[in-house]
């Protein structure tokens, strides 16, 4: 999912760069409820919009799952700006109903599955990304997601830290091996590489045999993306990007994964040579202005069995240090908000559930 505003510390706002193939069909019959699954949950969530302050915790109705969905007993959600977005009244289309349980991605255990579902049982550890679920989000003690969403935890992962990643993975996976194709031996600039999706991208980038150029903010930002395996890390706010990208890559550097936007971007794309590729998620503000020479491709974040079963299998193989940033507990998701809208996340802010 997807930053009106980018620093290049971000991972930024990605409102509409996740999307589910295909959708649950929301009129077939009810999955059969465990003896041990609630009626009553824990959630925290907004009866209207505005600052952080409206985010309280609530006592909701566990959601009831229809034959295509699948029911998690949420341990970690993963916190976005553009979770922050939506509280302050942005929605992707027409007006949602309160109270609103926020969060696009978590991870959990699977309490109940639907009629028709055959690739998960009660117990399963699963990591899911569901965005503007009109049954409610990731900021609850149990969310329904639809059978597409959910996929297997990858071996070697927690909980906590298979919270963090959907969302962030996957964009960070489809911008490196399919918006931009990165090969090995390539001069690559992802620019944004401090935060969620930019510091998986990095390592991912460097997984597939890349030369990366990082760009973050802050002596902070730089120390973290050098430490992640970045080649070369410049601060974006206050040196020269074209500079650092020039020593980097005499020739041009033949491609970049914009993970925000304004100046600093421009500069990134100065560096490019003739025949290089820009990739951003959908999100990234201003968008970048296409040139002559250089292919630009905008692209939304998939979430399926094909993409799931890619991200697990990266994950497994590359063994990507998942930074959590900050957690807080659920009933502290205000203050999570407050620090999402701070800036200069290094890393993923998460919510432990339980």
């Amino acid at each position: 999912m997807a930053e009106r505003k980018r620093s290049s510390a971000g991972g930024g706002r990605q409102k509409r760069s996740m999307r589910v193939a295909s959708r649950a069909e929301r009129t077939a019959p009810v999955a059969e409820r465990r003896h041990d699954v609630p009626e009553v949950m824990r959630a925290a969530a907004i009866d209207r919009f505005g600052g952080p302050e409206v985010l309280t915790l609530h006592r909701l109705p566990v959601p009831v799952t229809t034959a295509n969905e699948v029911l998690i007993a949420v341990d970690t959600a993963g916190v976005g700006s553009w979770d922050a977005d939506m509280r302050a009244g942005w929605w992707p289309e027409g007006r949602p109903r309160f109270p609103l349980v926020l969060g696009s991605d978590g991870a959990g255990i699977v309490a109940a599955v639907g009629a028709r579902v055959r690739r998960f049982k009660p117990g399963d550890r699963v990591y899911a990304y569901s965005f503007a679920n009109p049954k409610g989000g990731f900021y609850a003690e149990f969310v329904a997601v639809a059978v597409e969403g959910v996929a297997p935890v990858p071996a070697g992962l927690d909980l906590e830290h298979a919270g963090a990643v959907p969302t962030i993975g996957l964009t960070a996976l489809q911008g490196v091996d399919e918006a931009l194709r990165v090969k090995e031996g390539e001069a690559v600039i992802v620019h944004g590489a401090s935060g969620g999706v930019g510091h998986l991208a990095l390592q991912f980038a460097k997984f597939r045999g890349a030369r990366v150029l990082a760009t973050a903010s802050g002596d902070d930002g730089v120390a973290f993306v050098r430490r992640l395996g970045a080649d070369d890390a410049v601060d974006g706010k206050k040196d020269e990007i074209a500079a650092a990208a020039r020593a980097f890559a005499s020739d041009g550097v033949d491609a970049v994964l914009a993970l925000a936007g304004g100046p600093a971007l421009t500069q990134c794309l100065d560096a490019l040579r003739q025949g290089g590729r820009l990739a951003y998620p959908n999100g990234v503000e201003p968008k970048p202005r296409k040139r002559r020479g250089i292919e630009v491709t905008a692209y939304d974040g998939v979430a399926d069995a094909v993409h799931w079963q890619r991200l697990g299998r990266a994950i497994e193989a590359a063994k990507p240090e998942i930074v959590i940033a900050e957690s807080f507990p659920l009933e502290e998701a205000a203050a999570a908000h407050r620090r999402i809208e701070a800036g200069h996340v290094l890393g993923k802010v998460v919510l432990g559930i339980r």
